[in-house]
């Protein structure tokens, strides 16, 4: 069942009004929440990114540490 202005007793200028408010009212707090979603997300992104480049230098060096034991261990105890 559509609503027209025909079933509202008030007067039209009115009427119309409080729609144009409620809509104003609505697309602010529709931005509103479109700009913050938008600045978690750009977040999300850099903390996830930070997190995989710190996983990254971690593992290099982690790499280069096991290396450099490996190479000390041959050049302390060489074959005969």
């Amino acid at each position: 069942m559509a609503i027209t202005l025909n079933d509202f007793k008030s007067p039209k200028h009115k009427i119309f009004g409080m729609l144009i408010a409620g809509r104003a009212k609505w697309k602010a707090k529709h931005h509103e929440v479109k700009k913050r979603l938008k600045l978690a997300g750009n977040q999300i992104r850099a903390v996830t990114k930070s997190r995989e480049n710190w996983r990254n230098r971690a593992l290099e060096a982690e790499r280069q540490l096991h290396g450099g034991q490996a190479n000390l261990k041959k050049t302390a105890f060489p074959k005969c």
